[in-house]
């Protein structure tokens, strides 16, 4: 241990980077659930969700690693879990940076999958990940079992090699799959951070590369460990912000900001697509009679009649079918050319409705449900209508039946009473507004004045306004 020099670390420096290291991971919590519980959004489920989770715990494994094996801090390794074996090898490989990397790949097959090859990935990410850490834990596994490592946990040179090597081909693959989207245009911040995470990481490689090779040359100067190690951790810790995005797995979330005092922020998907007046309900719009006897479908398409119907669902504890029925029914406006919308729209839908165990899942047939996760085109025009038509038929027997009786729909009547009536009053109030004899009520000074319009009139009416 005495040719290991700043070995037991304890400098001020590695107290500061230490500091920094703590506060990114801070930060990056924080930024991670500031959605969720400030504003209330509510957690998606399958990858969605724990794919960002993933990247959080290995982002704090991968800083925690550099502390533990880069002897920042002061303390005897007596324990078999202290050794670098543990922290510079497991935790800092598989279950760090290699973990780190395998979640951003994993996003960017999801974003190449859905946008280029327009369809749902043919593994689900549950086991695709697993599959992409192996090389990392066989890796690990083989340089426990060899035990190249010294006293100050670093590898000897044929091993960095072979490390660094690893190392560089996720970047590459990561690039690979990056550089295939690279002409899509994206709504969101996905490709931006795809491009941040290969250009951080990419240079950590560097610069881990460029301490290994100082250190070993210059290994009795004590200030250059010192140095080189805080410029690590520093960028890890700026690597572990930079590197982790939400934007891939749920976009809308990106939409939400914790720096801005006013936040632009999209209730639905349609709203953050620009899908023309998704969610929004005009004040002048025509009343529009409610038939009972018309097919529910197509009352459906009303947006009063919607809007109270479903009301009525989410108070039975019912409200997917109809929740379902309106984003369906929002993605039909966006038009067969557009395909990138369409697509996001699409698995907008599928997250929320379709995958089993999703926030809203709608009950459907098996064979729906499958057709749609197995489809090779995310933009077709049908690519619900089944699904559509099963909801439909089991609202007729359900929820319409009762909703005809309820109060919510006698309010519907009374709005759409008073509202018809009000339209027709602005109507006519529209045409007298063209009258001249109101017109002339204006431009005189006696209210009783019944002179009909002439030449001399006209004059006078129009020299107030001159």
């Amino acid at each position: 241990m005495a040719n290991c020099p700043a070995v037991h670390g304890g400098y001020p420096s590695d107290y500061v980077a230490v500091s920094i290291a703590i506060f990114a991971v801070i930060l990056l919590i924080v930024r991670s659930s500031f959605p969720f519980l400030i504003h209330k959004v509510p957690s998606a489920r399958g990858s969605a969700f724990w794919i960002p989770v993933i990247q959080v715990v290995a982002s704090f494994n991968f800083l925690l690693s550099l502390v533990m094996a880069g002897n920042f801090l002061k303390y005897k390794k007596s324990h078999w879990w202290l050794s670098c074996y543990v922290w510079a090898v497991w935790v800092e490989g598989p279950l760090g940076f290699g973990l780190l990397m395998s979640c951003r790949i994993a996003q960017a097959f999801q974003l190449y999958y859905a946008f280029v090859k327009r369809r749902l990935p043919p593994v689900r990410s549950h086991i695709f990940l697993p599959l992409i850490v192996l090389p990392w834990i066989a890796g690990a596994a083989i340089i426990h079992v060899k035990k190249p490592l010294n006293c100050r946990c670093h590898l000897q040179t044929y091993w960095v090699i072979a490390v660094m090597c690893l190392h560089a081909l996720y970047v590459a693959v990561l690039v690979g799959f990056t550089g295939a989207i690279r002409h899509i245009e994206f709504r969101f911040d996905e490709l931006k951070d795809l491009w941040q995470g290969i250009l951080v990481s990419a240079s950590l490689i560097g610069l881990w590369v460029s301490a290994f090779i100082l250190n070993e040359i210059h290994d009795n100067i004590s200030w250059l460990q010192v140095t080189s190690r805080f410029i690590l951790l520093f960028t890890a810790s700026i690597l572990v912000l930079v590197f982790f995005s939400i934007s891939i797995s749920q976009p809308l979330l990106t939409q939400i900001s914790f720096i801005k005092r006013e936040p632009i922020e999209f209730k639905t998907m349609c709203q953050a697509l620009g899908i023309p007046d998704s969610g929004l309900l005009l004040h002048r719009e025509q009343a529009v009679v409610i038939d009972p006897n018309e097919p529910l479908d197509k009352l459906l398409t009303h947006k009063r009649f919607r809007q109270s119907f479903m009301a009525f669902a989410d108070s039975s504890l019912a409200g997917e079918s109809v929740h379902f029925f309106e984003e369906v029914h929002e993605l039909g406006k966006i038009p067969i050319d557009d395909p990138v919308r369409r697509i996001y729209m699409a698995r907008h839908i599928i997250n929320k409705y379709i995958i089993a165990g999703s926030a809203m899942e709608v009950n459907i047939s098996h064979r729906s449900r499958q057709a749609i996760l197995s489809t090779t085109d995310l933009t077709h025009p049908d690519l619900f209508t089944n699904a559509l038509n099963e909801l439909i038929q089991l609202m007729k027997m359900n929820l319409a039946k009762d909703y005809w009786s309820s109060m919510y729909f006698l309010k519907l009547k009374d709005e759409t009473s008073v509202r018809s009536n009000g339209y027709e009053m602005e109507q006519m109030s529209g045409a007298y507004s063209f009258s001249p004899r109101l017109s002339c009520v204006n431009a005189i000074d006696d209210p009783f004045h019944q002179d009909h319009f002439s030449s001399g009139s006209s004059q006078d009416v129009h020299h107030p306004y001159q």
